[in-house]
């Protein structure tokens, strides 16, 4: 994943499609002409779907969770659509849905890890059974798999505690690689004030994970 290319910026026609979509999407949705609104709603997944596969693989770090989670975030999306607001971006409301609903999957596979993972000098448990197995099948160990578990739940935990705007505006700079224009673009908020965002984003996740190397702040 990380060979693919930087995302390209958010167009003005884009955004001005998506919102001729979502209109006539919501629309639809609400005289139950659903088979008509689906047909639209195509036009949102095949738009979005590469960017959305990025953001949810850089979450669960895994492409098969990564694809369900998007598939799971279109569903949400779409069986939701009478609640949309016309006034928001539809790339900004959905890129919330998908966030959020990896933060779920790594909520709920942290707490199947403390099922499946032994504590340190337990002595206990399957994956203790033949440490060297794993290892020489290039699996991590389950040492490995432990740090890798907590840091991944104290991740979570992080992001989870960003309000929801700091919270989108790191994902699309740090995670995405949007500048502070492209960003502006698809929130609708000035450059000044999505470097704010980032400044205070970055500063509350490296007080929430104890080290300094959080963000790269300085990304215009």
């Amino acid at each position: 994943m990380s060979a693919v290319a930087q995302p390209a910026p958010a167009t003005a026609a884009g955004r001005e499609a998506d919102a001729r979509a979502a209109s006539a999407i919501k629309a639809l949705v609400s005289s139950a002409r659903l088979d008509e609104a689906r047909e639209r709603f195509a036009e949102l997944v095949t738009r979005h779907q590469r960017r959305a596969s990025r953001i949810a693989f850089h979450y669960v770090r895994d492409a098969a969770e990564a694809d369900e989670a998007v598939q799971d975030a279109f569903v949400r999306a779409f069986t939701h659509f009478d609640g949309f607001r016309e006034d928001l971006v539809f790339e900004v409301w959905f890129t919330r849905i998908l966030i959020n609903g990896c933060l779920d999957r790594i909520k709920a596979r942290n707490r199947r890890e403390r099922w499946l993972v032994p504590r340190p000098g337990s002595g206990s448990g399957r994956l203790d059974a033949n440490p060297g197995e794993t290892t020489a099948s290039g699996r991590p160990s389950p040492e490995d798999l432990l740090l890798q578990g907590e840091q991944r739940r104290q991740i979570a935990r992080a992001l989870g505690q960003l309000p929801d705007r700091q919270r989108l505006v790191f994902v699309l700079s740090q995670i995405e690689g949007c500048s502070a224009r492209e960003v502006g673009a698809v929130t609708g908020l000035n450059e000044s004030t999505v470097r704010v965002h980032l400044f205070r984003a970055v500063r509350k996740l490296r007080r929430l994970l104890g080290h300094p190397a959080a963000g790269r702040a300085s990304r215009a």
